[in-house]
């Protein structure tokens, strides 16, 4: 490519002027592959056409969460909860992700207490006082996927489980901040595991983040353990999710083999998880989808 050429982002900019210096600096870079430090793929790069349209979506799906806010209380169903978000993204000229993905039957996850993730929302399934619950949304919108989600407090709840929710969130936060550019995706896992650990708690390493934007789950996985500066290289354009899933009890999940969907603690402990969809930019992260 020379440097009057389009640039390879899609962006309609000369090469000179956009991505450039981005590669010689990527070029000068030296890798450990003892560290399983690896270069990202172009691919996954977004220009800031593709980042508007995913900031635009996150906009859409952190009012699905916000309307969870006022209605998630004591004997409220968890499909009333699922419709209600589903209508929202629609009215707001999105689609609800999860639906039919890969066969999911509804529009959002929601995972109560022992439950890790991908807990399927039902008529039968009642809140009650007491409960910790996770609402994970994702959006498209014009074809750009925004993904997050938020524990909330049924009423009120015991000391150790609105504990476990906010040490999950401080997790979650302290990968943020460790997600730098021309730094390792490593540094996100190793921060999070330091500070659930020193709480007592476990972190699930069954699942993790993922890139997240142009589709629903892209390179790299995100790991929520981890060393400091090992793995994929963290630049400039990518987008990802943070959402570590911290555990009371021990690590090990199990899924539903009836539902093939629903993850849960195997000990039967209390799970809390928090997701934010990030941008990784020139001088650290934007936060897309909160």
């Amino acid at each position: 490519m020379t440097r009057n050429d389009l640039c390879w982002c899609g962006s309609g900019k000369k090469y000179k002027k956009c991505h450039l210096a981005f590669d010689e600096r990527l070029n000068d870079m030296k890798f450990d592959i003892f560290k399983g430090q690896a270069r990202p793929p172009k691919k996954i790069i977004n220009n800031e056409e593709d980042i508007e349209g995913i900031r635009k979506s996150g906009v859409v799906n952190d009012g699905a969460l916000d309307l969870m806010t006022t209605l998630v209380r004591p004997g409220v169903d968890t499909l009333t909860l699922n419709d209600a978000a589903h209508e929202y993204i629609v009215s707001h000229g999105g689609i609800p992700a999860c639906l039919n993905y890969e066969g999911y039957p509804k529009s959002v996850c929601i995972s109560i207490n022992e439950v890790v993730c991908h807990g399927i929302p039902s008529k039968k399934t009642i809140l009650k006082e007491g409960d910790i619950v996770n609402i994970d949304i994702t959006t498209i919108l014009n074809g750009y996927y925004a993904d997050a989600s938020r524990m909330y407090l049924v009423g009120n709840v015991s000391p150790a489980a609105e504990h476990l929710a906010k040490v999950a969130r401080e997790c979650m936060e302290l990968g943020i901040a460790a997600a730098r550019p021309w730094h390792f995706l490593g540094d996100v896992g190793a921060a999070c595991e330091e500070h659930a650990h020193a709480n007592g708690y476990s972190v699930v390493t069954d699942l993790g983040g993922h890139g997240v934007g142009k589709q629903f789950h892209m390179e790299p996985f995100v790991p929520h353990v981890g060393e400091v500066d090992t793995g994929m290289l963290l630049v400039p354009g990518m987008v990802l999710t943070v959402e570590p899933m911290i555990n009371a009890g021990k690590y090990k999940v199990v899924t539903d083999k009836s539902d093939g969907w629903t993850v849960t603690t195997k000990d039967r402990s209390l799970s809390a998880q928090w997701e934010k969809t990030i941008l990784i930019t020139e001088t650290g992260t934007e936060v897309l989808s909160s």
